[in-house]
């Protein structure tokens, strides 16, 4: 099962070349990696918490949470825990097939193990999450129940999932809630259960994180140890190490801005190699001057994939995100030399609530009316459009408003003058740096 696992790996990244995904600018990015040149690194930890002890058990009386959170005491590194609540409700199950996807359940999934679902989540351990929490971690939204969010044939075709939006959403307001009425925490992050983003109806989890106001957890590398090895517990370890210091040796800034993903559990043979590779992995980390931080952190000092420190619009960009702007796509990137289209242009120009009223509608109404003969209302920017137009900011063709249409200077110039801004007339095609600044101005005085 684990070459199968790696089989389709490499499949898909080949897919992902063949056939790129269109990519379009909204509130929900998915952050996998950032611009900087800083050694600083982010380090996430699915699954847990975990109150039963690491696999195997060398007898130091602490769980396997509690030896992760030793190891990152030992380095002051802190990091990511994208926990989950409780999978005690997904049951009847049977339990698979140690080494293969459906280990810890047929049906779910099922932590720490099959009928050990007391022993973790956030609601049976109130104790890991209080620790985490004090010892500077930071804590993301893995989903309360751990169900996939939609179908995923290849692997886990046997596997129950939600079967709407109004679904996914309940169950992550569940742990949401949770850690807020519980922990005084607010939650900020999310990572869908096995990256699975489709949702019935023509929903994702971008449209769920819109609404719940959470950005996309994604990793840029593979902390390994999750899947197994014939060859044992050695080898997973040393599977987590080799391709860490393989890149450092190759490039020592390699890792600089990179989103590191690790389990907080156990890999499919009931093993834990987490519990010494996550040790040889920050010393490697240590020796070369990284700092490990949680992932709201390393956003901080970038939010984006293509724009950092020194790069021209970035404090304008960044500012705008922080404020909730859609101001990037959905692959983190901003792309300031792209010619502007006008339905781009509508998306940074309208506000949050306007962009979210699509998905909201679309619960409502599946089979909503076309906004224009060009924009359906499942259209990305065809709530965005609308604003524009009700506010007299931007103006339709008749009855098209033409999204796709990319922009001259002169016209964002006058699109930015009914938007309470100012560009330096342009006299060339627009650009989503032009956009960037103007509504930047706009929105500071």
């Amino acid at each position: 099962m684990a070459l199968i696992v790696r089989i389709g790996k490499k499949v898909k990244a080949i897919i992902r070349k063949l056939f790129p995904k269109q990519h379009y600018m909204g509130l929900v990015r998915r952050i996998e990696r950032v611009k900087t040149t800083q050694r600083v690194v982010a380090m996430t930890f699915d699954d847990g918490p975990c109150a039963l002890p690491p696999s195997p058990d060398k007898g130091d009386d602490l769980s396997l949470t509690e030896k992760i959170l030793e190891i990152m005491r030992r380095y002051d590194a802190r990091g990511t825990f994208d926990v989950v609540g409780d999978t005690s409700e997904n049951y009847p199950d049977e339990i698979g097939a140690e080494g293969s996807a459906s280990w810890g359940g047929i049906k779910y999934d099922h932590y720490p193990q099959f009928e050990c679902d007391r022993f973790g989540g956030a609601k049976h351990k109130p104790e890991l999450i209080h620790q985490i929490l004090s010892e500077g971690h930071e804590i993301s939204n893995h989903s309360y129940r751990h169900l996939l969010f939609g179908k995923k044939n290849m692997i886990y075709n046997k596997r129950k999932t939600f079967e709407s939006l109004t679904e996914v959403l309940t169950d992550l307001r569940r742990l949401d809630a949770l850690l807020e009425e519980r922990d005084g925490y607010d939650i900020k992050l999310s990572r869908p259960p096995h990256y699975v983003d489709k949702i019935k109806g023509g929903f994702t989890s971008y449209d769920a994180y819109a609404l719940m106001q959470y950005q996309y957890m994604a990793a840029s590398f593979d902390g390994a140890g999750w899947l197994p090895c014939a060859d044992g517990y050695e080898a997973e370890v040393d599977e987590m190490i080799n391709p860490l210091k393989a890149a450092l040796e190759a490039d020592e800034d390699a890792l600089c801005g990179q989103i590191i993903f690790q389990k907080d559990g156990y890999n499919m043979a009931s093993r834990s190699p987490v519990a010494d590779g996550l040790d040889l992995q920050l010393k490697l980390l240590s020796k070369k001057g990284y700092r490990v931080v949680p992932v709201s952190e390393l956003m901080e000092i970038s939010p984006f994939a293509d724009l950092g420190e020194g790069d021209d619009c970035f404090e304008e960009a960044k500012w705008l995100a922080q404020h909730g702007r859609c101001v990037a796509f959905d692959d983190n990137t901003v792309r300031t030399s792209k010619p502007l289209t006008r339905g781009e242009a509508a998306m940074l120009i309208a506000p949050p609530s306007a962009i979210i009223a699509r998905i909201i509608e679309l619960m409502k109404n599946p089979k909503a009316p076309d906004l224009f003969k060009d924009v359906k209302l499942s259209d990305p920017y065809s709530t965005a459009i609308r604003w524009c137009v009700e506010n007299d900011i931007m103006q339709p063709k008749g009855k098209y408003f033409l999204p796709d249409k990319v922009m001259t200077g002169e016209e964002l110039d006058s699109v930015i003058a009914r938007f309470g801004g100012a560009t330096k007339s342009l006299s060339h095609t627009a650009t989503h740096a032009d956009l960037i600044k103007g509504v930047y101005l706009a929105l500071c005085k």
